[in-house]
Protein backbone atom coordinates (compact mmCIF):
# COMPACT_ATOMS: atom_id res chain seq x y z
CA UNK A 1 0.00 0.00 0.00
CA UNK A 2 1.71 3.65 -0.78
CA UNK A 3 0.99 6.20 2.02
CA UNK A 4 2.08 9.58 2.07
CA UNK A 5 3.25 11.47 5.43
CA UNK A 6 3.21 15.46 5.27
CA UNK A 7 6.29 16.61 6.56
CA UNK A 8 8.26 19.49 8.02
CA UNK A 9 11.24 18.49 5.52
CA UNK A 10 12.29 15.96 2.82
CA UNK A 11 14.80 14.57 5.30
CA UNK A 12 14.34 10.96 5.98
CA UNK A 13 14.32 12.08 10.36
CA UNK A 14 11.77 14.81 9.56
CA UNK A 15 8.88 15.67 11.30
CA UNK A 16 5.29 14.88 10.59
CA UNK A 17 4.06 18.56 9.26
CA UNK A 18 0.40 19.54 10.65
CA UNK A 19 -0.71 20.94 7.48
CA UNK A 20 -1.75 18.30 4.92
CA UNK A 21 -2.53 21.49 2.22
CA UNK A 22 0.55 23.55 2.94
CA UNK A 23 2.97 20.65 4.21
CA UNK A 24 6.63 21.68 3.27
CA UNK A 25 6.88 17.74 1.49
CA UNK A 26 5.08 14.65 1.52
CA UNK A 27 7.09 11.14 2.20
CA UNK A 28 5.55 8.75 -0.25
CA UNK A 29 6.45 5.01 1.13
CA UNK A 30 5.08 1.40 0.07
CA UNK A 31 4.25 0.15 3.35
CA UNK A 32 4.87 -3.87 1.52
CA UNK A 33 8.20 -3.22 0.18
CA UNK A 34 9.87 -0.15 2.32
CA UNK A 35 10.70 2.18 -0.94
CA UNK A 36 10.74 5.60 -0.21
CA UNK A 37 10.06 8.60 -2.47
CA UNK A 38 10.11 12.41 -1.46
CA UNK A 39 7.52 14.76 -3.24
CA UNK A 40 8.24 18.72 -2.91
CA UNK A 41 5.24 20.69 -1.76
CA UNK A 42 6.54 24.16 -1.94
CA UNK A 43 4.58 25.10 -4.68
CA UNK A 44 1.26 24.61 -3.00
CA UNK A 45 3.12 25.65 0.41
CA UNK A 46 3.13 28.98 -1.13
CA UNK A 47 -0.08 29.12 -3.37
CA UNK A 48 -2.59 31.92 -2.72
CA UNK A 49 -5.43 30.07 -2.97
CA UNK A 50 -6.50 26.22 -3.60
CA UNK A 51 -3.78 24.52 -2.02
CA UNK A 52 -6.01 21.92 -0.21
CA UNK A 53 -7.53 21.08 -3.90
CA UNK A 54 -4.01 21.14 -5.66
CA UNK A 55 -2.29 19.48 -3.30
CA UNK A 56 -4.95 16.68 -3.26
CA UNK A 57 -4.36 16.24 -6.64
CA UNK A 58 -0.69 16.04 -6.46
CA UNK A 59 -1.06 13.30 -3.79
CA UNK A 60 -3.95 11.29 -6.06
CA UNK A 61 -1.66 11.40 -9.03
CA UNK A 62 1.01 9.41 -7.26
CA UNK A 63 -1.61 6.66 -6.78
CA UNK A 64 -1.35 7.11 -2.76
CA UNK A 65 -4.24 5.18 -1.11
CA UNK A 66 -3.95 6.86 2.32
CA UNK A 67 -2.69 10.14 3.73
CA UNK A 68 -1.30 10.73 7.18
CA UNK A 69 -1.34 13.75 8.31
CA UNK A 70 -1.91 16.54 11.56
CA UNK A 71 -4.78 18.38 10.42
CA UNK A 72 -7.08 18.11 6.91
CA UNK A 73 -9.53 20.88 6.01
CA UNK A 74 -12.93 20.33 4.12
CA UNK A 75 -11.43 20.96 0.53
CA UNK A 76 -8.78 18.88 0.52
CA UNK A 77 -10.91 15.84 2.80
CA UNK A 78 -13.46 15.70 0.00
CA UNK A 79 -10.88 15.87 -2.87
CA UNK A 80 -8.98 12.89 -1.44
CA UNK A 81 -11.94 11.32 -0.74
CA UNK A 82 -13.06 11.77 -4.02
CA UNK A 83 -10.16 10.02 -5.84
CA UNK A 84 -10.32 7.03 -3.29
CA UNK A 85 -7.72 8.06 -0.89
CA UNK A 86 -8.68 7.76 2.73
CA UNK A 87 -6.75 10.14 5.19
CA UNK A 88 -5.54 9.77 8.93
CA UNK A 89 -5.40 13.04 11.41
CA UNK A 90 -4.41 13.62 14.32
CA UNK A 91 -0.88 11.92 13.18
CA UNK A 92 2.78 13.39 15.42
CA UNK A 93 6.06 12.91 15.80
CA UNK A 94 8.40 11.75 14.07
CA UNK A 95 7.80 10.29 9.68
CA UNK A 96 9.23 6.78 10.39
CA UNK A 97 7.65 5.97 13.82
CA UNK A 98 4.12 7.48 11.91
CA UNK A 99 4.73 4.75 9.14
CA UNK A 100 5.35 2.01 12.13
CA UNK A 101 2.24 3.15 14.06
CA UNK A 102 0.40 2.52 11.13
CA UNK A 103 1.74 -1.01 9.85
CA UNK A 104 0.67 -1.98 12.94
CA UNK A 105 -2.62 -0.40 13.05
CA UNK A 106 -2.31 2.20 15.75
CA UNK A 107 -4.31 4.45 14.20
CA UNK A 108 -8.20 4.76 13.07
CA UNK A 109 -9.48 6.40 9.37
CA UNK A 110 -11.01 9.93 10.53
CA UNK A 111 -14.64 10.42 8.67
CA UNK A 112 -15.02 13.96 8.42
CA UNK A 113 -12.20 17.17 8.12
CA UNK A 114 -10.58 18.33 11.46
CA UNK A 115 -10.37 22.06 10.57
CA UNK A 116 -12.03 24.58 8.86
CA UNK A 117 -10.99 25.81 5.30
CA UNK A 118 -8.08 28.18 5.65
CA UNK A 119 -6.18 26.96 8.71
CA UNK A 120 -2.98 26.99 9.34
Amino acid sequence: MLIAVTAKSCDPDSEVDPRFARAQCFHIIDTETGEFEVIDNTENLNAMHGAGIQTSELIANHKVETVLTGHCGPRAFQTLGAAGIKIVTGVEGKVKDVVEKFKEGQYKYSSSPDVQSHWG
